[in-house]
Parts: structure tokens; sequence; C-alpha cells
């Protein structure tokens, strides 16, 4: 067998004349959608894939879909002759466009047994001229191929040799998609080796040393750190800090990218005529006074540095200089280049220094990237991006990130080792006027316009489209509440599947075994409270509101699940406060150690959301029912009593139907009057709170609900006129006893007039074999039921037709509004930027736009 190894990433271009086989080649290691054949782009544009004619075209069409796919990060191999070096250019070009690897397969099989198979083919009616001028092209410029451009070249010179041929797809160096962590990742060290043993004892790392009391290795039994690059130059130990580096790196405990001042301290090593200046002097200085054998150690070391790394799934990416997305995973010169020196806009600043350009500010990016390489007096995350080169060497700190916790650590520098050529202000707040600094909390139309793509860390992909992301921004941009505040929208719920009772559309048997059939063992049952779905942000103290969510003196708000706010500003200002005094008494701010609080709850009672739809849609319908079935009651009984013979029956049975409206109508109003009760301003208002969804650093989908609920107590407790309690009902799915004592439990909540019940996994966040698990299945009663469908949905003849809803796409909305309102809140915990986490919320309403039945 011979062993073709390719990139995972790269351009394949087949070499070989017509007859060689690289179709067959092509179609037995490659699936069909990998393989673009200039034979199939000629059939796209002329029907004929043999119309030489329509060459040209065709290999345009092939340049595209190429271009296309390398663009989306996918291996592309290209079918066609390719044995002149200008069509090969054309594709060395579109690799290099798109940074990735051409690789090149060559089919140099004998002129005779492409002749015969030509002539096998009657399509083919070439001549054998036509083989033996695409052979000699071949020959003439086959060794030329690496001085093309092709990083890999594989020649196959017999059929034996393309039948014993394999492909083995190699993972570029720079992906480390499987390493998950933890990590510890440390800044630019410029020398500072004293600082650097600080900083590695601080994170916990013991440090082995050599007989001379060096270090030459640090360890940890549970993490690995990463070194950003700049190890060297400007600092008192050059040598001392790449000995423990390299000894990490070599056993296992580390990683390493090179930075911009290693590849200039290679080139001097090699003996390239290089300018001694930013610290190199100091470096080689330092280094000549090292073994020959140390400094050949070192630059192995350096030359083997790979330029960036790709890491945990692609959540993580670490450079020197950082990396724009487009470059993530990628091998290319132009890559490596940014990795090393960032880029710049060809200006320099009053001290000679270059103008960096500022690619963090535009970063739109899913991936945390993590870099150093200009050193800042502070560490600020900007669009998912943080710089931790917070300029040791220049009297700073040396800084470490951990991850994925994203907690920073670090140690200042025990003095200035080297001069700065711009003023570093030690401890310096970065200036916010700087152009070069997208304001974390400023939103951009551009982050949540058009079609997109979010990935989460509970469904991998949640797709927007754009006229539902367009009906979003309508909605938050004229009455949402200010976007500092709204941190998460709340995920519409799933009914559960249609009951067959007699009478009924729903029932708790439904949910039971819906979450049997996923594996759940234990849910627990809870009382719906009939108001409207509210998230609650409570505030500690003024300075906490303004510290963290920029909004002076407030101690928190209240809005709806479409982001609006309930109550005008004092009044919203009020009901935070009390509920925040509440929290207080209640011991939650000390408990959970945090400054502020997100609370999921119902605001009751319902028409202090839902007064025009009560007066303009519900009471109205009641009332014309009212005013209109008696007297048609009426008349049917008169015209009952007069009715001829033959026609009782029809005048009976059309008055028994009238009656039975009348007595529907009066139950549809009696419903919905259950719910409403007078309020003034915040007097007769409830709050239900049922979940805490996050607070400073953390979040509590993990928590059971019985503990969410224990906390929605203790509030109750602590301000029972203003704080409802939730009722709820432990049930084991598996135990039929339970099941029937919980299924009375729901008789009895809406026989007296409650709304019904939600059933929910116990243990909150749950997965199945099939994925994310439904969090709650709604149970709603037969006279709430009334309100949705209409007063005479009971009918036999109406029940019969409304059984037949389809609950497909309500459900899979469901998980999808779960799975980004969790990721929102994992993002507000981790600490990332308020365009990041509007990213999720907006997200939510927009998928609100999809159509579905309103009535589910």
């Amino acid at each position: 067998m011979t062993e073709l190894s390719i990139p995972e990433l790269s351009l394949v271009v087949l070499v070989g004349v017509t007859g060689s086989g690289k179709s067959t080649f092509a179609a037995a290691h490659f699936k069909p959608t990998e393989v673009i054949s200039s034979d199939f782009c000629r059939g796209l544009v002329a029907d004929d894939e043999n119309d030489q004619s329509a060459t040209p075209a065709a290999f345009e069409v092939l340049r595209f879909i190429v271009g296309q796919r390398l663009k989306a990060g996918r291996l592309t191999v290209v079918d066609a002759t390719n044995v002149q070096p200008e069509a090969r250019r054309d594709l060395v070009l579109l690799a290099r466009e798109y940074d990735v690897l051409p690789v090149a397969i060559v089919l140099d099989l004998p002129e005779r047994l492409c002749a015969e198979r030509n002539a096998q083919r009657p399509d083919r009616d070439f001549g054998p001229h036509v083989i033996r001028r695409q052979r000699q092209q071949l020959r003439r410029h086959r060794n030329s191929l690496p001085r093309e451009g092709f990083r890999t070249v594989h020649v196959l010179n017999t059929s034996d040799e393309v039948q014993a041929a394999t492909i083995t797809r190699a993972k570029l160096f720079n992906d480390l998609r499987h390493e998950k962590g933890p990590f510890d990742v440390i800044g630019d060290v410029h020398g500072c080796r004293a600082e650097l043993e600080q900083l590695l004892d601080k994170l916990d790392y013991a440090i082995d040393r050599d007989g001379a009391g060096r270090p030459v290795n640090a360890s940890h039994p549970t993490r690995r750190a990463i070194f950003l690059g700049d190890l060297v130059d400007r600092g008192p130990d050059t040598p001392g800090v790449l000995r423990l580096v390299m000894g990490m790196v070599a056993a296992g405990t580390a990683l390493c990218v090179p930075g911009n001042h290693e590849a200039k301290l290679l080139k001097a090593l090699r003996g390239k005529n290089v300018k001694r200046s930013h610290g190199l002097d100091a470096s080689m200085e330092q280094l000549e006074a090292e073994t020959e054998e140390f400094r050949a150690e070192v630059a192995e070391f350096i030359d083997g540095l790979i330029s960036h790394y790709v890491i945990d799934g692609g959540r993580l990416v670490v450079a020197h200089a950082g990396l724009v997305e487009r470059y993530h995973g990628r091998a290319s010169g132009r890559v490596r280049e940014f990795c090393l020196y960032g880029q710049t806009t060809g200006e320099t600043d009053e001290y000679g220094l270059p103008v960096r350009y500022p690619w963090a500010q535009e970063y739109r990016g899913q991936a945390l990237v993590l870099y150093g390489h200009t050193p800042v007096p502070e560490t600020e995350w900007l669009n998912n991006t943080l710089c931790l080169d917070t300029g040791c060497v220049f009297g700073g700190r040396l800084t470490a990130l951990n991850y994925p916790e994203r907690t920073l650590v670090s140690v200042p520098a025990a003095r200035v080792y080297h001069p700065p050529a711009k003023p570093f202000p030690v401890s310096a707040p970065a200036d916010p006027t700087s152009p070069a600094r997208r304001e974390p909390d400023v939103l951009d139309i551009a982050d949540v316009s058009g079609s997109r793509v979010i990935e989460t860390g509970y469904l991998p992909r949640v797709g927007l489209r754009e006229a539902h992301a367009a009906a979003a921004l309508e909605v938050m941009s004229r009455f949402a509440i200010d976007p500092r505040w709204l941190l998460y929208l709340p995920p519409t719920m799933s009914p559960v599947a249609t009951s067959t009772r007699e009478g009924l559309l729903e029932h708790p048997e439904q949910a039971f075994a819906a979450y049997r059939s996923d594996g759940v063992a234990d849910v627990l049952c809870e009382e719906k409270h009939m108001g409207s779905r509210a998230v609650l942000l409570i505030c500690r103290t003024p300075k906490a509101a303004r510290d963290r969510f920029g909004i002076p003196a407030s101690p928190g708000t209240i809005w709806t699940r479409t982001g609006r706010p309930f109550f005008p500003t004092a009044l919203t200002a009020d009901l935070a406060d009390r509920v925040r005094i509440a929290a207080e008494q209640a011991g939650l701010f000390r408990e959970l150690d945090t400054l502020w609080l997100l609370l999921d709850a119902e605001l009751l009672p319902w028409n202090v959301k839902a007064g025009p739809l009560l007066r303009d849609q519900y009471a109205a319908v009641g009332a014309a029912a009212r005013a209109s079935l008696p007297a048609a009651t009426a008349a049917l009984e008169q015209t009952t009593a007069r009715a001829l013979p033959a026609d009782a029956p029809a005048v009976q049975a059309l008055l028994d139907r009238t009656r039975t409206r009348t007595a529907n109508a009066d139950a549809f109003t009696a419903a919905y009057l259950r719910y409403c009760w007078s309020t003034d301003g915040l007097t007769g208002v409830r709050v239900a709170p049922f979940q805490v969804l996050a607070a400073e650093g953390a979040v509590y989908h993990e928590r059971p609900h019985r503990w969410h609920l224990e906390i929605a107590d203790r509030l109750a407790a602590a301000a029972p006129d203003l704080i409802a309690t939730t009722r709820r009902l432990a049930v084991p799915t598996g135990d039929p006893a339970s099941v029937t004592a919980a299924t009375l439990w729901w008789e009895d909540l809406t026989a007296a007039g409650g709304e019904g019940m939600v059933v929910k996994p116990a243990a909150n966040l749950t997965n199945s074999d099939n994925g994310l698990v439904q969090p709650g299945l709604k149970v709603r009663g037969r006279e709430y039921l009334r309100l949705i469908y209409g007063p005479d949905y009971t009918q036999p003849e109406h029940l019969d037709r409304l059984r037949q809803r389809a609950l497909g796409h309500k459900r899979s909305l469901a998980l999808r509004e779960y799975a980004l309102g969790l990721e929102a809140l994992d993002r507000v915990a981790r600490g990332e930027p308020l365009w990041r986490v509007h990213e999720c919320v907006f997200a939510v309403l927009a998928l609100e736009s999809e159509p579905v039945d309103p009535r589910l």
C-alpha cells in the first residue's frame, strides 16, 4: 500500500493526461461533493461535457465553486488534466487566497495505457497526438510543482501504484480542537524569568530545577500552560525563560506559539544580518554565555513553533498578535505573518512605532482569541478577545488567564527592565477615546441583522432568517427596555401531546409519558400561575447597578418576554426595590456572593400586562355572546312552542345548541375573570419567582428546581404581600401511584380555577440520548383552554379537529429558544461583552417571528 498524506483542509489538484484515471481515483478516495470536475462544469454551462468551446466558461464555474468551498473550510479536489503550469497557477492562487495548502497528486501513467483507455470511450475521440502533447507538458514541468507553490506533491507512475494508493487526511499542526484544557494562558514574558516563576507558583505549578538550580520544567496536576510568544528580548534572563518554557513544552505541560521577537532571534542565531534592536542585543549577549548546544536547541525550538492553535472544539484561539476569524485554522505565509506581527495601517505614531489596525474592534467570531504583542496597562475584554501582554518588562505585570474559567491572575514586575519607546502608563485605565477600541457595551446593527447562525453549547447551530431578524429589530429598537439591562429573554414553552380522553385536549399522562421516554426518572410539577412571564433584575446597591450595568441610581428592572417594560419608570423602580429588600432579608446576596440577581417569574394579575387584550378581545367576545345568545334562546323557545310537528325536532336541536353555546360563553367569561383583579400602583400586584437565572459570574440551570423554588419561598416569606409562592409536587415518572396523585392534584388545581401545571425535569437542565430535553411541558386545564381555542372548543366536532394539531414546530422552537437563553446566561457569567449576550437575546426574539400556531 502507498499512503498519500494530505492536510485535512487543503486544495487537492489532480494532475494527469486524459485517460490516466483521475476521475476514477477521485471517486475511490474522496466524497462526491468534494470533487469538482472540469467535465462536470463543462456540462453545466454547455449541456455537453466534451464541448471544448465551453472550457473557459466551465473553468470560471469551477474556480467559483472551489473558492466557495475553500472559504467555508472544506477540502476540495479539482479533477482536470492540469498539465499546464498556467492552469495550475490559478488554482495555487485560489488556495493562497483562502489560506489553505495546495497539494498535487500526479498520475503519470504510460502514454500507451492512457490511449487504450480513451479508445474504449467513444466520447473521447481526441486522437493520440492530444495525449502525447499533454504528457509532454506534464513531463516538462513535473519537477517544478514545488516551486509553483504546491506544499506536497505525490507522484504515481503505474496503474499498480494507483491501485495501491490510500489517502490519509492529516490534521493541520494548528488543529488542537481535541484539547479541552483547562489551560493557563500567559502573556509576553520578555526575559522576565523571576516574574514567570512567581506567576507559575501563584498558579500552583510545581517547578523542577536542574543541578544548578535553574528551572527546567513546571507542571500542574490538572492544567497546562500556553505561552503567547515573545519569551525573549529586553528582560534580564532570556536563556532562563527559554530553558523553562522549552522544558515545559518538551514535557507536555505547556504549549507555545511564536512571537515576532522569536522570529527575529531565530534569524540572528542562524547568522542572518538583522539589526540588533528592540532588545535583541540583550538576548544575544545573554545567549552567548550559554553553550553552543543550548543555542542550537533554542533555534530548533523556535523553528518548530506553530503560528497559532485552535483549541477546545474551536472555542479558543491563541496567537501572539491575535487573529481575525477568517484565518482561524488556516495555514499560509499570510496567516503566519498576521500571527507574528498583526496588521498595521502603514502609518507610524509620534514615537516612530507602527499604528496597529484595530482588528479586535471588528471581530465577531465565536472563538475566544487570546493574544499579546502590544502591551496594555490593563486587560480589557473586547469582542470576545483579550490582550494578555501587560508590559512586565516595562515595569507592568505578567498576566495569565485561566481558561475556561476566564479569571485573571498576575504578578507585578520587580522593576522597569527596559525603558519603552512609548510611555507605558502602569496600571492606568485604557483610553476610552482610542479609535482602536470598541466599547464592549456598545451595540451595532451588524451584530444582529441579516441571516445568521449562532453556535450554542446546548444546540450546535441555531439559524435565524433575515426577515425574522428584521421583525425583532423593529420590536427591540422601538419598545424594549434599556439594552444594558436586557440579559435574557425566556423561551416559549411546549404543550404536552394531545390527549384522547373525552372532553379533554391536554392531560398530565402525556407529560409523564414523554419524560419517561426520554429517560427522565424524576419530574417536578409546578403550579402554573395565570399571569405574564416576567424577568427581574435586581441590584443590591445603586453602585452595583452603575458599576455592573452602567445605569446609575437604580435598584433594577422588570421586563416582559419580548423585552418590554411592564410599568412606568418610577413604578418599576419601586417594584425592583421591594424585591431587592426581600432578597436582602432572605440573605440571598450574601449566600450567592453577588451584587445582582436575575430571576424568572410570573407577574400577577394577568390584566397588568394584558388589559388591552382583555378589553378588546376576551371581554368583547363575552359581551357579544351574552347580548345575543339569551335573545336567540328566548326566540327559539317561542318558536318551539309554535312549531309544526315536522319542524319541531330541528327547532329543538337548534335551541339545545344555542343553550349550550350560552353556557359555554358564560364559562368563557368566568375563565378570564378568575385571572383578573383591580390593582392600584403596586397594590394588588404579585410576583411569583420560580427560578434564579444568574448572578455575578454564575448561572444556575444545573441546580435542581427544588433549590430554585426554596429560594422563591424565602423571598415570599420576606415579602408575603408582594411575592407569591409556587405550589409543586415531586413525581417519580415510573411510579404509577405518584403519577395518579399528581393527576388528581392537577384536576383539583384546574377545578378550582387554576390554569394548570408545568411538568419539568427535577434536575433542571437535562440531556437524553436524543439530545436536549424539553425544559418544561405545560398541561393546561379544560376551562383555561376555552380562552385559547374559543368558548365552544369543547364541542365534540371541534375537539376532534383540534386533536389534529401539529406540535413538532412548537417543540423545536421551544428547544432552540431554550438553548439560546442558556447560552446568553453563560456569556453573561463569563463576562463577555454585551453585544455577545445580545446576539442570543435578540435571536430569541427573532425566533418568535416564526410562523407557528399561537394557541400552542
